[in-house]
């Protein structure tokens, strides 16, 4: 992605503009370069110099992230989603040794929970009706699924079918998707007194969810990570999403 003149052309004006000084290494170039970087899972010192340098890279990446440049992409490339069916679910990533050392003192929350396989990170993701990515969250691996539902459920709009499995099967979350006038196609756990209507045929859709998990997974830098600062995660993650979404 912007290798293509269709992709650049949708990219290219959700970047800041307002450059000063001397000349700087071309947008283009520096985001294949960043792009590069987590599909490789290589560290930024080994990025081509082809790229530019690694330093220009590395702090254009952190200062867009600042700067709320890679929120804004994924919520502009977004906002054409299919609302009439959301899907929600979780995967979890294993950290890499690199990412473990996080700095003492840092107030972030890093995201980072011990569980069977190690330290591990979790990502929350609602993708619409195609597969695509509307919200993307992060927690410590260990953690549930239900208690960050409510955030990304947040973009449901009325009428809306929402599709998750008996992990989100919670009197909370289906209160939360009743008030905003949509409904929960979640199959009930076994310890459930109650019923409630239910579509297994349209629950054969949520493979959809699970396919996004894939894609993202194809990235080495994605699929494992390397990253100590969550917040730089999670941007790597939303500039995949907007590559999913341009080239869906």
């Amino acid at each position: 992605m912007p290798d293509s003149p269709q992709e650049w052309a949708v990219i290219e004006p959700l970047l800041p503009q307002n450059s000063r000084g001397v000349a700087r290494v071309d947008d283009r170039r520096v985001i294949n370069g960043i792009l590069w970087r987590f599909r490789t899972g290589s560290s930024w010192r080994d990025v081509l110099e082809r790229y530019g340098p690694r330093t220009t890279l590395y702090n254009r990446f952190t200062r867009w992230l600042t700067a709320g440049v890679w929120d804004r992409l994924l919520a502009a490339v977004s906002k054409a989603y299919d609302g009439d069916i959301v899907m929600i679910d979780s995967s979890c990533v294993r950290v890499h040794q690199h990412g473990a050392g996080a700095k003492k003192g840092d107030p972030a929350d890093p995201c980072m929970g011990h569980s069977r396989g190690g330290l591990t990170t979790k990502i929350h993701a609602l993708v619409d009706a195609e597969g695509r990515p509307v919200r993307l969250e992060l927690t410590a691996g260990q953690a549930g699924d239900a208690p960050m539902a409510t955030k990304l459920l947040d973009a449901v709009a009325p009428g809306a079918t929402v599709i998750a499995d008996k992990a989100y099967d919670t009197d909370g979350i289906r209160s939360f998707v009743a008030s905003r006038n949509a409904w929960a196609n979640i199959p009930p756990r076994s310890i459930r007194k109650g019923t409630f209507a239910f579509s297994r045929w349209v629950y054969r859709q949520r493979n959809l969810v699970e396919r996004f998990s894939n894609r993202i997974k194809q990235m080495r830098g994605l699929a494992t990570r390397y990253d100590r600062r969550a917040d730089n995660f999670a941007a790597a993650l939303k500039l995949a999403a907007v590559r999913i979404w341009i080239n869906a």
